[in-house]
């Protein structure tokens, strides 16, 4: 096991109706003017928004609002959200919205603690030296940014997406009320499922010693979400699983899967931002169609990680060579995205890239990871140009 650091400070206030806490605990971490950061109308329609201005009214909170964040979030907004901070004299973000809303409240952040261009730290010119304060009300179980330290921004000009992250940038507060989520697409929810399990993977599929807690706690995670998704699929509005995913996608992304490996893997994350950037694609659905591929290239290099994942995981049969449980366990990870309508190539997406865009997709990920960059196998450009090929 390696050495470690798990840090973990985000409040969280998980249950029905637990929304109404929100100006409580507002005031506990000192906010007296908000910006309510939110995403597309749905939480306008389903009156969320208002419940909760309702409360900051009765509590005698200010507040100003913020619509407009999208999936792949844009650093115009983060920009715009930035200035009407700064005119209004806010103190606090409260993000409403699964985690687009609360990446661009980051970066936002972020732009009102330091000083310069925000885009920077996503660059990685430089590092951030604060966050202003942030809460989130998570209404999509699917990305862990209610309680991780990391954020994802697209910046419009040149199709660019980028990840930063910093323990300033974790939220003061998680609520998490089930409830929420079940109003979300199938397909939505189908995504979030396998953005949660792929940040769990992509911790679980690395070199180095043994893990046994941290392994155990992966792979009961990634059964249990690989279980609830398929029960959601058939009923959506089943409290008990939207419970199980929601706390799945917080555990999977707050540090604790990866404590004790080698600080994980991530290509996968890497390769689908580009999809993302240049084709504005659904995060999960990115990376299902990128994960086989990536996982047939890279196995033989991790092959007991990868034998590990397909009995325990994916529950193969023991029999046969390490090699062919492996594939296996792939190919039955595969057969679980299919059934969850999850695309498992580029083509599933509804992506189409030329020779041209394949390259720069290549060449634009290997620049953002520093050349090189993965800990089941260590990936350059070419190797990454070999991955999107084999996915179309």
């Amino acid at each position: 096991m390696f050495d470690f650091k798990y840090y973990t400070p985000t409040k969280v206030v998980f249950g029905k109706n637990t929304e109404s806490k929100v100006a409580e605990l507002i005031k506990e971490f000192g906010g007296t003017k908000v910006l309510i950061h939110y995403g597309g109308g749905s939480v306008v329609r389903s009156g969320l928004l208002k419940r909760v201005t309702d409360t900051l009214d009765a509590a005698g909170i200010s507040y100003v609002s913020l619509g407009g964040a999208v999936p792949n979030p844009h650093l115009g907004l983060v920009y715009e959200g930035i200035e009407l901070c700064k005119k209004e004299n806010v103190d606090f973000l409260l993000a409403v919205g699964g985690g687009s809303a609360i990446d661009s409240a980051k970066a936002i952040g972020y732009g009102l603690a330091n000083e310069g261009d925000v885009w920077d730290f996503y660059d990685y010119k430089r590092k951030a030296t604060g966050c202003m304060p942030l809460g989130v009300i998570l209404t999509i179980a699917a990305t862990g940014s209610e309680m991780s330290d990391s954020s994802v921004i697209t910046k419009e000009e040149g199709l660019v997406k980028r990840g930063y992250s910093s323990d300033f940038a974790r939220p003061k507060f998680a609520i998490m009320n089930p409830e929420l989520t079940m109003t979300l697409p199938d397909y939505q929810t189908a995504c979030g499922c396998t953005d949660i399990m792929m940040h769990t993977m992509e911790r679980y599929f690395t070199q180095g010693g043994n893990m046994e807690i941290t392994d155990a706690l992966a792979e009961g995670l990634l059964r249990t979400v690989k279980k609830n998704a398929v029960i959601l699929r058939d009923d959506p509005k089943n409290y008990e699983a939207r419970a199980e995913v929601m706390w799945a996608g917080s555990l999977a992304h707050n540090g604790l899967t990866g404590c004790g490996n080698d600080g994980g893997d991530w290509m996968t994350h890497k390769l689908e931002h580009e999809l993302g950037g240049l084709y504005d694609v659904a995060h999960g659905a990115g990376l299902a169609a990128i994960w086989g591929t990536w996982a047939r290239y890279v196995y033989k290099n991790c092959l007991p990680r990868f034998k590990k994942f397909a009995l325990n995981v994916m529950e193969v049969e023991n029999t046969g060579s390490d090699e062919e449980i492996a594939l296996r366990g792939i190919e039955a990870m595969e057969d679980f995205y299919r059934s969850i309508n999850m695309p498992t190539n580029l083509r599933e997406l509804g992506v189409n890239p030329t020779e041209e865009e394949l390259a720069l997709m290549a060449k634009k990920c290997a620049v953002g990871v520093g050349g090189e960059m993965g800990s089941a196998r260590v990936l350059n450009e070419a190797d990454m140009l070999a991955i999107y090929k084999a996915s179309v």
